[in-house]
């Protein structure tokens, strides 16, 4: 029975003690929780193995962890919603962002793809059809040139040589008209004399 007085009045006088010595520390005492607990052990009595705390100041401690403990879990919850409405917006953001990455690559297709005669070609290939078309097409135009000077120019050759042909038959046409003329002359002058002989 003494040894349970003794601690009792010991850790009452204690209490007194501390209590009349916490306005002068307070100004010093570290605001945090380790910082109060520290403070707690530094201002208890050891006695028989055993730390003689304060009930006051414990009860300050356990107070000022449980308004830590609300404040942080208030601070959670407000993180949470918080996270939770930015994951909220980060799937609007990605939705929207896929709704855009495929509206621009409808878009892209529609900018690279030209209709032809209701036909939808790429540009690359649209390009590439006009391209060999044009190339084909000049081709064609040489060679169609080429054919052409060369059948105007047999064509020159083959009207020189007829003018040629029908120059040298004027021309013979017209000695065979002389030379027709001269044998009818002499055709003429051979029956006057055989006229003439036929009447002596």
């Amino acid at each position: 029975m003494k040894k349970l007085v003794f601690p009792f009045i010991a850790a009452l006088m204690l209490n007194l003690n501390t209590q009349a010595q916490l306005p002068a520390d307070s100004g010093k005492i570290d605001p945090s929780l380790k910082g109060q607990y520290e403070f707690m052990l530094s201002r208890s009595k050891t006695l028989n193995g055993y730390k003689l705390v304060n009930p006051n100041r414990l009860s300050i401690l356990w107070k000022n962890a449980g308004d830590s403990l609300r404040n942080e879990r208030r601070q959670l919850s407000t993180a949470k919603q918080k996270i939770a409405e930015q994951e909220k917006n980060i799937a609007t953001l990605n939705k929207q962002i896929t709704g855009t990455e495929s509206s621009l690559a409808s878009s892209q297709a529609r900018l690279d793809e030209i209709s032809f005669l209701g036909i939808p070609f790429s540009k690359s290939t649209y390009n590439m059809i006009v391209w060999t078309l044009i190339i084909i097409l000049t081709l064609a135009l040489v060679i169609v040139i080429l054919r052409s000077a060369k059948h105007i120019h047999e064509a020159k050759y083959r009207s020189g040589l007829y003018e040629e042909i029908a120059q040298e038959y004027q021309a013979y046409k017209v000695k065979a008209n002389e030379k027709e003329k001269k044998l009818a002359r002499e055709l003429q002058d051979e029956r006057n004399k055989l006229d003439e002989l036929n009447k002596r």
